[in-house]
């Protein structure tokens, strides 16, 4: 989450203000598309990874203050829960070996971050959902110390007028309310920025929206909430819920939730943007003293910070970012739909599978967002979740006859996307070893059935087997992630069950 904003109350009079200034603002943005005024390609991409501060018990610690003080890097930034940090990589050129050295780079900051957290008796865990947080963990004095945290809580509180609902029915039912968003918190992601052209955005989108099931499947390792075990990917269905201001009449009516995949596929940049302003009221009201339309008249770059604040509050799990780098504006393309971890090398595969098959999509002269129904696309996404690396997906039968059918997600991936993603970072000019390393780690995932859901999974129910309790099992699954992933060798590969020497010693 994050936004970037600085609190300062809100004065309700100024709501019908801040509509008029998106509006202009909007209206900019449509000129900036129409006079071509964007950034060239830089094939640039960006990478920001949450993650969860925990003791050497496997249990969530509430000191990222504390941690960030000692870690004094500008890369390193609060998050929504005292006991989440984000770690932001620097945008780099795809191309070369680039996600070699992006490992590199991630390694060395989160254990020289790890080192630090330490110093105050915790460490640092890359998980989607971290397995052992309690109700009592995700509460209002939990809430990190930012002012933007407690201004976006009142609002979101506020826009609701009563407590937060979480109902999510998976393995085992989850059933209980919230007086805050802070249940958000619980949900740590990995975010891929691609830097594109307008001419490009929609492509882009449209392909990152149809492969965001697969990427799932793939991914998913946030099978835990509050001691239940839910959904392989429960981070959707909570996040949809902790940030869902709509009481049930306006769910009632069809209102749209602000955590949304959306419902059509796209011609423009321009049609999200648009559509936000048209179906989300806003949040954070807050007027900057920027007059866009005279900026632009006078040949200059406007920052149209209402409309960027404002995109900020609707959670697209592909999300359109504006932004302005050396004065001159750009668009990107976030993905924000997969869970932090298990490793470094884990991530990565999965930012190259990613990067590779959206290209490939993108180029692909019979587009995939042609062939499959929108609505194929987001109950392929529902089905992801529920069932991760075994779920069954839609997807347009292969030659010219046409039609959807549906297909094991481990055989889609091996049979026809892992083939068009190496092609695509071969299009991106990504040097062989580094696609063939990434991507084996898939591969293997796909050969194996395993990824970091199916393996917490197992071993939760190997400890209690072997006669543990609920929360010592939840705990001894969680000591174990972090040994293993301090190890770095990716979720596949991983052993199965909890050793005798980490029940015994909690390491």
């Amino acid at each position: 989450m994050g936004e970037k904003l600085e609190a300062g109350g809100v004065d309700p009079s100024g709501r019908q203000q801040y509509r008029r200034k998106l509006q202009q603002c909007l209206e900019v943005l449509e000129r900036l598309l129409e006079e071509k005024r964007f950034d060239s390609p830089r094939n640039l991409m960006g990478m920001e990874i949450e993650l969860n501060l925990t003791g050497a018990d496997g249990m969530p610690r509430m000191v990222n203050e504390e941690v960030l003080d000692r870690i004094a890097s500008r890369d390193f930034q609060m998050e929504l829960g005292m006991f989440n940090l984000e770690v932001n990589i620097i945008p780099h050129r795809l191309g070369g070996r680039v996600f070699d050295q992006l490992a590199e780079e991630l390694r060395t900051g989160l254990a020289y971050a790890h080192r630090k957290a330490a110093e105050v008796d915790a460490g640092i865990m890359m998980i989607g959902i971290l397995p052992t947080l309690d109700p009592q963990d995700l509460v209002s004095a939990n809430l990190s110390s930012a002012d933007r945290y407690a201004l976006l809580n009142d609002q979101m509180c506020a826009a609701r007028g009563e407590d937060f609902d979480l109902d999510i029915s998976g393995v085992e039912q989850l059933t209980c309310t919230s007086s805050s968003i802070v249940p958000e918190a619980a949900c740590t992601s990995v975010q891929l920025h691609l830097q594109v052209t307008p001419a490009r955005f929609a492509d882009v989108w449209n392909a990152a929206q149809a492969v965001a099931a697969v990427q799932v499947a793939l991914g998913a390792n946030s099978p835990f909430l509050f001691g239940k075990e839910l959904w392989r990917e429960s981070r959707p269905p909570l996040f949809l819920q902790a940030t869902d201001v709509r009481p049930p009449e306006l769910r009632a009516q069809g209102v749209r939730p602000r955590t949304w995949f959306g419902e059509r596929w796209i011609d423009s940049a321009y049609d999200l943007f648009e559509e936000n302003l048209r179906y989300f009221p806003p949040l954070l009201p807050l007027c900057d003293d920027e007059d866009p339309l005279r900026v632009l008249d006078d040949g200059g770059v406007p920052r149209l910070q209402e409309l960027v604040l404002h995109n900020g509050t609707v959670y697209r799990w592909n999300r359109p970012v504006y932004d302005v780098a050396d004065g001159v504006p750009h668009l990107r393309v976030e993905n924000r739909v997969l869970p932090a971890g298990p490793t470094v090398m884990d991530v990565m595969a999965n930012a190259a599978f990613y990067y590779g098959l959206v290209r490939a999509l993108a180029d692909a002269p019979r587009p995939v967002w042609r062939r499959l129904p929108f609505e194929a696309a987001a109950r392929n996404f529902d089905a992801a979740c529920r069932h991760g690396i075994d779920a069954g997906l839609e997807w347009p039968r292969a030659g010219r006859s046409g039609g959807v059918t549906s297909v094991p997600a481990v055989r889609l991936v091996r049979d026809e996307l892992l083939p068009l993603a190496a092609a695509g970072l071969d299009a991106w000019g990504i040097e062989a070893a580094d696609r063939d390393r990434c991507l084996g780690v898939i591969e293997e995932r796909c050969r194996r059935r395993t990824n970091g859901a199916s393996w917490q999974v197992d071993t939760f129910h190997r400890a209690l087997e072997a006669g543990h309790g609920r929360r010592e099992a939840l705990a001894l699954t969680t000591r174990r992630y972090a040994e293993l992933m301090a190890g770095g060798e990716p979720v596949h590969s991983w052993p199965e069950g909890v050793p005798a020497t980490v029940a015994a010693c909690g390491l």
